[in-house]
């Protein structure tokens, strides 16, 4: 519902705006705006409302207070459907296409769905389909011949699949495009891309607000910053007005520092070893070690062979090639539970859908691994031995909560991840590899990830980190190889490298196959 037109110079404006849900106060009197042509990069911690003013704005959410002025028209709430109408757009993490659907009926199936105030004719107008998914698709950079068109969603790279899902919000004609998380899966190559196309977005004077943790990229697209901490708006103004350590201490009430975590050496005895060792296709040749209470970093781009090799040293993977050894010992990974045997741990990138038992709590999480160790000759869970391993888990992680009967699900993406990487201590494990560990992680979370890190490598556990996130290898580790092509073809010193000398690497072969 709405009222008479109220007084606003901006395209859309949310005064005192407060949402609750049971008992939890998610969002205390948020006021925010904005205008049409620029970018703003939502900031805070997880759990601070960032998720939930988004819905509020897209109309998934009805506020429990406040009000939502959008064209200078006054609205207590939004439906789904007015959102679009009015162009708001929302881009979420898991894109939300259909899997199932063309990319042509993707992108240009929403227009006829908000032309028809929800509803779909009985008969589509398949001529302005295509015309409507072509145009989105050329204005995305993407070419729409057949082949892509008509392609299900479900085959598509990640990055191209986020193109179509911007395309999708262009063919709706957008004022306003919100990005949830727009880069968390994306090589800097293919965030570049994406940066491109938010400036073509800007020109045409769409808005575009992104729910962020990567402030790098923030700087590099400019515009505002609005931060949140605790379910309030408590700062919103151009980005280049703040530092790193200014955003960091608005989102969690506290300095961080943003230096370099590694401090102390690793022992002189390799625990891992990998000589000529290939899989496939993915990778050749790789040779490598890592000294016990070593943090060896790897990256390279998507296709580089990296998270292949992740893979393989942590048994999910096959070698085709090339042998591994374990303190001294040859070995061959048959399989995850083989590398467990063998002390091996492995932390996956998709923490909800590879990681977690998400509806299951913290406790039942925490000794998945330790069945066998918590067991009464009955054969029955020792239920105070299972507690203790879990309490003495999340006081490692530093978890937020002290109640280990907490769903996995009720915690924020920090928490989460904290759960799941703790979750391999219990085994004390020789070897842990990290595939990007911090993906989808707020500065507060960071910092006590980055933390336990160093305290595993300073107990003697040796540690492999795969990730994008120049700045995490660079904080953490004390060698980075880069990967190019199914190659090492680099090995840094952590200590003295820099994010251009790691990228020039990561680009080799192929600026010179594009020269």
């Amino acid at each position: 519902m709405s009222q008479s037109p109220s007084p606003s110079t901006h395209f859309l404006e949310l005064r005192g705006i407060h949402k609750r849900f049971g008992g939890v106060h998610a969002l205390r009197g948020v006021d925010m705006m904005i205008d049409p042509g620029e970018a703003y990069h939502l900031l805070g911690e997880n759990g601070c409302g960032k998720s939930t003013v988004i819905k509020i704005i897209s109309g998934v959410h009805m506020p429990t207070e406040g009000s939502i002025i959008l064209d200078g028209r006054t609205y207590h709430k939004l439906s789904p459907i007015q959102a679009l109408e009015a162009g708001i757009e929302t881009v979420y993490q898991d894109l939300s296409l259909l899997p199932n659907l063309t990319v042509e009926e993707n992108v240009a199936l929403g227009q006829q769905l908000v032309s028809g105030k929800g509803r779909l004719l009985r008969r589509l107008d398949k001529k302005l389909l295509s015309e409507t998914a072509s145009e989105a698709i050329r204005n995305v950079g993407l070419v729409p011949d057949r082949a892509l068109m008509t392609s299900t969603t479900a085959d598509l790279p990640l990055a191209i699949r986020q193109r179509v899902a911007i395309a999708r919000a262009i063919a709706s004609k957008a004022r306003l495009v919100i990005m949830d998380e727009p880069t968390t899966s994306l090589t800097r190559h293919e965030v570049d891309a994406l940066i491109e196309l938010v400036a073509k977005l800007r020109s045409q004077n769409v808005a575009v607000l992104f729910v962020t943790h990567k402030l790098e990229e923030s700087y590099r697209i400019g515009g505002q910053v609005i931060v949140f901490r605790d379910g309030q708006c408590v700062a919103q103004g151009q980005i280049a007005d703040y530092s790193r350590a200014d955003l960091s201490c608005l989102m969690t009430g506290r300095e961080i520092e943003a230096l370099r975590y590694r401090t102390a050496a690793p022992q002189d005895e390799v625990m891992f070893k990998m000589s000529g060792a290939a899989s496939g296709d993915a990778f050749f040749d790789v040779s490598l070690s890592v000294k016990k209470g070593e943090i060896l970093g790897i990256t390279g781009l998507s296709d580089s062979g990296r998270n292949e090799l992740a893979l393989a040293m942590a048994g999910h993977r096959g070698l085709s090639a090339g042998t591994m050894e374990i303190a001294g010992q040859a070995t061959r990974l048959t399989s995850p539970a083989d590398a467990i045997d063998k002390g091996i741990g492995y932390v996956p990138e998709d923490r909800l859908s590879e990681g977690l038992f998400i509806d299951k709590t913290i406790y039942e999480n925490e000794i998945t691994l330790i069945f066998d160790q918590i067991v009464n000759r009955f054969g029955m869970i020792d239920d105070s031995k299972g507690r203790a391993a879990a309490h003495k888990i999340s006081e490692h992680m530093n978890l937020n909560t002290s109640d280990i009967d907490l769903p996995v699900s009720a915690l924020s993406g920090g928490n989460q991840q904290r759960v799941l990487i703790g979750r391999w201590l219990s085994i004390e494990p020789r070897i842990l590899v990290l595939h990007g560990p911090t993906v989808g992680v707020d500065v507060g979370s960071k910092d006590a990830i980055y933390r336990a890190v160093q305290a595993m490598a300073e107990r003697g556990i040796s540690l492999v980190i795969v990730s994008d996130d120049l700045p995490e290898l660079l904080q953490n580790c004390d060698r980075i190889l880069v990967m190019n092509r199914g190659r090492v073809v680099d090995d840094l010193d952590g200590a003295t490298t820099n994010e251009e000398r790691i990228y020039r690497s990561m680009l080799a072969n192929h600026l010179e196959a594009a020269e």
